[in-house]
């Protein structure tokens, strides 16, 4: 506790020195510092988005002043230390990074800035609009700033919107767009919405397969002198001298396909493979024609289509053979009309290098005092059948030891695994479906299978095996679907000790969840990625994740000939439980590279029919780097449960789990960004188990959450992010009522981990 007041003793008296460091005597005589610039409206009428056109006149407005921080000018304030004869090693590095050259009143041109606002209220429709511009100085401060006061006229409204009269095709096409067109009758002149009905238009002849338009072929006139009350007519018409090849359509002559390009050996012989009206142009066979055909939606005989591209480009990267997927059009003069013009589709498909060997060397500490190497290699087979498919191959070897803990000092965890993953780009399934049913992209085929060997010195041995098949697929940009019908994993607890014999036997609840060696069932997860949009104000991401275990094997198997023993499947008990949650995080973009996120996490298993308990590494824990970072991982809960002993993670489960957290982020220095953040949560049980008193979920639970709150470092290179929380708990459920609300700052819990937790 007395480190902590230090800390923020030396934060309070740096906060304060800096304060008092004030820039005023750094100001030149006869300059002002300037302190920015505010528009004030005066509008003739009603204006529905005032706000809006007062927010984009603000942000034309220039210079910006320079940056403060609570009232305080740091960069400003550096900047001015720099420039001493002696400025000093500290002064000289914090200007570098954070100093800023002052600006002056003197540096502001109002008449420009003037200039500037009347054009945009005039693109927004407020014609004969005027500008005035005032200064205010702060003799004493020696400061100023500006107001610009803009009067606003009625602004002119749409009447009519019409297309020119033309017999070419190109405006029967434009015809049909209109019905569609944003430009109401009554709206407000508005130059930006003008523009954007030319990009729409744009992008709708490209759809119909008019290769060669653009924008720019397209003007606008208006019209007042019809109208006495600030009205006008809009007319829309090419303009003149816009290029034949410019107002025709062009449709796809052939398609050419490059399975296997290599820049630079374009003067290899080839061979070309035809196959559903594709030429296939290759050195040797790389991919089979039957099975990339499906990724390539651009077809001969079919209009040129921007969409149509993106989407075939979209799919064949995703296969996953491919680190380069290139389209070209080349026009065909010598096929081309006045009213028809012919393309050339060249794909270009550049491969991956077919093998790779990735080594991953790691450190480990856990929450328990395990530290250790850990090492995992993967071997990668691509297009391993010449039909896009992956091998991936995982061997990876843990050793950890406990450094602290007393008498447990010493003890020692050995994991070794391997792991086999297929992956198919295409659906395998007994029933023919059709590719083009998945707009989107193409499914994917995973099959896995693993084993894994885990030695805990003193305790036991596990073995486990598992293998899963199922899909994977991309609905669209932000959705994925994971369906694996088929989940099989068994474990095998052997070489146990008398120590934990006895801890199994003291908690038959633990015991059963052991017991459970055989896990077949479903699982399904929908995930909703609304953060790819990284400008949005407003981003949302949703997971949510079932999983369905012993039914189909319920069916299968008889009933156990022992009363009160569960049944069993080639001779081993099977578990039998359902079990969904759901994680939702929002982030809110606050501007300059600032951000609040939150996230919720909610989730409830529940055994039934075979199974008394969930399965052990089914049931859900709670703290650690990616929870509740104010307690270590697993060392939460059950409810108010208070674990007696050195080894306790392993009763710290259960089948409810509830979460929330809140994150203020903000960048400190280019790559080194800082958060400031507040965690709650907690597991509990919805079944009242003997060996574990107070982990029952009941009506006041809220009494039984953990909180904590505290601050990070996180170094993020290219979102490649190195984190560092340190956390302190504030409320204990461990503690008796009365005494949880502990605020022990001067014990925090420093987290490190790889990646943002939310």
């Amino acid at each position: 506790m007395k480190k902590f007041r230090k800390f923020i003793y030396v934060i309070t008296v740096s906060v304060f020195a800096l304060h008092s460091c004030s820039v005023e005597k750094f100001i030149p005589e006869d300059e002002y510092l300037y302190e920015g610039a505010n528009v004030e409206l005066d509008t003739a009428s009603n204006v529905e988005d005032i706000q809006e056109i007062q927010a984009e006149l603000q942000n034309v407005i220039r210079p910006e002043p320079n940056s403060k921080i609570l009232g305080m000018r740091p960069g400003l304030y550096f900047y001015y230390k720099a420039q001493r004869k002696k400025p000093g090693f500290i002064n000289k590095f914090l200007n570098k990074k954070i100093g800023e050259e002052p600006v002056y009143l003197s540096d502001v041109e109002i008449t420009t800035t003037q200039d500037l606002l009347i054009n945009r209220l005039e693109n927004r429709g407020f014609f004969y609009s005027s500008v005035d511009g005032s200064i205010n100085r702060d003799e004493e401060d020696q400061t100023a700033g500006v107001t610009y006061n803009a009067n606003l006229p009625t602004p002119y409204k749409l009447e009519n919107y019409e297309l020119d009269n033309d017999s070419l095709l190109v405006y029967q096409e434009i015809k049909k767009l209109l019905p569609e067109s944003p430009l109401d009758p009554g709206m407000r002149f508005d130059l930006p919405l003008l523009k954007l009905e030319r990009e729409r238009i744009d992008s709708e002849l490209k759809e119909k397969g008019f290769y060669n338009f653009n924008p720019g072929f397209l003007i606008f006139e208006a019209d007042t002198n019809q109208y006495d009350q600030k009205r006008f007519d809009l007319f829309l018409r090419l303009k003149e001298e816009v290029p034949e090849r410019g107002i025709v359509p062009y449709k796809i002559n052939k398609v050419n396909v490059y399975p296997n390009y290599v820049v630079g050996n374009d003067s290899l012989m080839r061979d070309t493979v035809s196959y559903e009206g594709k030429n296939f142009i290759r050195e040797e066979e790389f991919f089979k024609p039957n099975r990339l055909d499906p990724f390539i939606l651009i077809q001969e005989g079919q209009n040129y289509s921007p969409s149509i591209s993106r989407n075939t480009s979209r799919r064949l990267g995703s296969i996953g053979a491919y680190k380069f997927v290139n389209i070209r059009y080349d026009e065909i003069d010598s096929l081309s009309t006045d009213s028809l013009g012919v393309l050339e589709a060249n794909i270009f498909l550049s491969p991956l290098n077919k093998r790779a060997i990735r080594a991953e060397l790691q450190a480990v500490t856990k929450s328990n005092n395990f530290a250790g190497p850990s090492l995992a290699l993967t071997f990668s087979n691509r297009n391993l059948w010449k039909g896009g498919e992956t091998l991936n191959l995982t061997a990876n070897f843990g050793y950890e030891v406990q450094i602290a803990g007393g008498d447990n000092a010493g003890l020692n965890s050995i994991n070794i695994g391997l792991e086999a993953d297929l992956l198919v780009p295409r659906l395998l399934f007994p029933i023919s479906i059709e590719d083009n049913w998945f707009e989107y992209s193409i499914p994917k085929t995973k099959i896995s299978l693993g084993g894994n060997y885990l030695s805990r010195s003193q305790l036991y041995t596990l073995l486990s095996a598992s293998s899963t098949f199922g899909y994977l697929w991309n609905a669209n940009r932000y959705v994925t679907h994971e369906l694996n019908p088929v989940s099989v994993s068994y474990s095998q607890l052997s070489d146990t000790t008398e120590e934990f014999e006895q801890i199994l036997d003291d908690n038959p609840f633990l015991r059963s969840s052991f017991e459970q060696r055989f896990i077949a069932g479903l699982t399904y997860s929908f995930t909703y990625n609304g953060m790819l949009d990284e400008n949005k104000t407003h981003q949302f991401f949703v997971n949510s994740t079932l999983d369905i275990a012993g039914n189909l094997i319920s069916l299968l198997s008889g009933s156990s000939d022992d009363e009160g023993e569960p049944n069993k499947f080639l001779g081993l008990p099977y578990a039998q439980y359902a079990k969904a949650d759901v994680d939702f995080r929002y982030h809110l973009n606050i501007g300059n590279d600032q951000k609040i996120a939150t996230r919720f996490f909610a989730g409830l298993g529940r055994a039934y029919g075979n199974s008394d308990v969930m399965p052990f590494p089914k049931q859900y824990f709670s703290g650690g780097p990616y929870s509740v970072r104010a307690f270590r991982t697993r060392s939460l809960g059950p409810g108010s449960y208070t674990p007696e002993g050195d080894i306790t993670y392993f009763d710290q489960t259960g089948n409810l789990r509830l979460e929330a957290n809140i994150e203020y982020r903000f960048p400190i220095i280019q790559f080194l960004k800082g958060a400031v953040f507040a965690d709650a949560g907690n597991v509990w049980n919805t079944e009242e188990e003997n060996a574990l008193p107070g982990g029952l979920f009941e009506s006041d639970f809220t009494s039984e959450l953990g909180v904590g709150i505290g601050a990070g470092l996180r170094v993020d290179i290219q979102s490649f992010v190195i984190r560092f929380d340190l956390a302190a708990p504030m409320h204990d459920p461990s503690l008796p009522e009365g005494e949880r609300w502990t605020y022990d700052f001067g014990s925090p819990i420093l987290n490190f981990a790889i990646g943002y937790p939310f």
